[in-house]
């Protein structure tokens, strides 16, 4: 894979000058000094092509597969001459002709195809590469010299590559062929289904996991989930807990990593979406990191495979419903076991997108309940996106397909009402190139430990993700906000700004977001995926704390999506 595609550092810098984390002039903040002098921290850059390993692929065509013909004799210059079986012909000159194929996947769309070129001394050769989708590249080469080309090709699947190398002075050729496939991974919408339920035995026996043990969910096979899956969208919940802790999604038959999709504390229940590799066996493993036994569940709503299907356009998060107010929605809360109708496909997004990312959330809800989210024109399923408590405000990332009118449908699923929000943060189509490319789970930040403390009151976090890098469009990672110290909202959003600017203290104010990602109330703990937009090639991305009090904030990264 390529090594430099994304700068993974927590590079940070805490301060009114903002090398990290700024501070919007003229914002309260609840201790502190009211202009910190700037400080900055830059963490180990980490590898990509170590964190991809999963996603790396080579493939080889040795000389012996090359098949060589003679060319129209030159003028001057003898014909080739026939086999005394008359079935193939071999070059009068040059008899050392011949090409070795060595290729690797550098990117989701792209490979980096190398020929090493044999040929007796003092030929002139041209090499042409030929990739298997109509376009052609070309070079001239000499004995023994190796040529390398990059290529990325349009839709995602299987090409089969062809070199040639001319010896047109020898009235030579050479023609070595080499089947390619691309790495990254396109998105299949999937209707809400529910794969796992500890509580009633769906998926796996009845029965809680266990503390610090797992549970499987089958994937591939399950249903209409073709085999060859390669990761998957969940929306996994933990309920019936007695304890605090977290759990953690894996590919099956992986280590498991130090990160966490979910934390949860005693008596609980808390969702968050996940979007996980599935193992070789066609399966993923949920961890319950806690001290005692939890039920979880499991709902899918999408899968990705090695073939063309929906790409992942990501936007900068824009607001389609509120029913506080009456935006794209009647006016008032959604009644207990009421349903709104939302309008995305030809408004928000292209009227051909076949899902849409959503950040949803529940607020002054009048009892406790859920919130479900599917396409137009099916029955509500069993499944729940949001789950809360009576006056509570959760947040929670949602993928969900779009119904053949472009619609989407919200159940409430409480007997009482409560206010919906949806923020729009990206969606899923064929016109779309962004692919998903899953790395090894990484910790991008943890204000708990980076030695500059908690995030300021009313403050943001900057972080270069792939500033520089072209085809990043979007990133996959899970935040979760601890030690709050008041109520509040984490917002993320791309940066205009970039990492020059902050550091030559030269960067333009920023408006503040007003979408949410994640909403918190004072001593709780809470997670929430997020779908973030690069912003195109400046790949910095904001972590805003909306909160008029601190908060530390962890941010793990699990994949990214990629448009080259």
């Amino acid at each position: 894979m390529r090594k430099h595609r994304l700068v993974l550092s927590a590079a940070a810098v805490v301060a009114a000058a903002g090398i990290g984390v700024g501070l919007v002039p003229g914002m309260a903040q609840a201790s502190g000094p009211a202009a910190p002098v700037a400080k900055g921290v830059s963490a180990p850059a980490t590898d990509l092509a170590k964190l991809g390993a999963s996603n790396t692929k080579t493939f080889h065509s040795p000389a012996e597969h090359g098949v060589r013909k003679a060319l129209p004799a030159a003028k001057g210059k003898p014909a080739a001459t026939a086999t005394a079986q008359g079935a193939d012909t071999v070059a009068a000159g040059n008899p050392d002709l011949g090409v070795v194929l060595n290729a690797q996947a550098v990117s989701a769309h792209g490979v980096e195809l190398k020929a090493q070129v044999l040929s007796s001394p003092g030929a002139t050769l041209r090499v042409t590469y030929d990739w298997g989708d109509g376009t052609t590249d070309g070079a001239d080469a000499t004995p023994g010299q190796e040529v390398s080309l990059k290529h990325s090709y349009a839709k995602l699947g299987e090409y089969n590559a062809k070199v040639t190398v001319t010896d047109a002075a020898n009235s030579a050729e050479v023609v070595n062929e080499l089947p390619l496939s691309t790495v990254g991974s396109d998105f299949t919408p999937y209707a809400p289904t529910r794969l796992l339920d500890t509580r009633t035995g769906t998926g796996a026996p009845m029965g809680m996991v266990q503390a610090y043990s797992s549970t499987k969910v089958k994937i591939a096979g399950n249903g209409k989930i073709p085999a060859g899956v390669t990761a998957v969208a969940l929306n996994v919940t933990v309920t019936n807990t007695y304890t605090p802790g977290h759990i953690t999604a894996f590919p099956s038959g992986a280590t498991r990593p130090t990160t966490s999709n979910l934390n949860f504390e005693a008596r609980q229940t808390v969702p968050n979406l996940v979007v996980v590799p599935v193992g070789k066996d066609g399966s993923v493993e949920l961890y319950n990191g806690g001290w005692e036994p939890v039920d979880l569940i499991a709902d899918v709503t999408g899968y990705f495979t090695r073939t063309a299907a929906s790409g992942y356009t990501p936007m900068a998060p824009v607001r389609a419903v509120d029913t506080r107010s009456g935006q794209g929605a009647p006016k008032g809360q959604v009644p207990g076991r009421g349903t709104i109708g939302v309008q995305l496909g030809g408004s928000y997004v292209p009227a051909n997108a076949t899902a849409v990312a959503l950040n949803m959330t529940v607020t002054n809800p009048r009892e406790d309940g859920h919130l479900t989210a599917y396409p137009s024109g099916q029955q509500a399923p069993n499944t729940s996106n949001v789950n809360f408590t009576a006056n509570q405000t959760v947040a929670n990332s949602v993928i969900v397909p779009i119904g053949p009118d472009g619609k989407i449908n919200v159940f409430n699923g409480a007997w009482a009402g409560a206010d919906v929000i949806v923020d729009v943060v990206g969606y899923y189509s064929p016109d779309s190139s962004g692919s998903f490319m899953a790395v090894d789970p990484h910790r991008m930040l943890d204000t708990r430990s980076w030695g500059y403390g908690p995030m300021y009151a009313r403050g943001y976090i900057w972080m270069p993700l792939s500033h520089g890098e072209e085809g990043i469009a979007g990133y996959v990672l899970n935040t979760t906000v601890t030690n709050t110290k008041d109520a509040g909202f984490l917002s993320v959003a791309p940066d205009t700004n970039t990492p020059d600017q902050y550091h030559n203290h030269t960067e333009v104010q920023l408006t503040r977001p007003t979408a949410s990602t994640l909403n918190w109330t004072a001593g709780k703990t809470v997670p929430n995926l997020v779908q973030a937009s690069s912003g195109g090639v400046n790949g910095v991305v904001d972590f805003w704390n909306q909160s008029w009090d601190t908060t530390d904030l962890v941010v793990d990264l699990f994949g990214y999506y990629e448009t080259k």
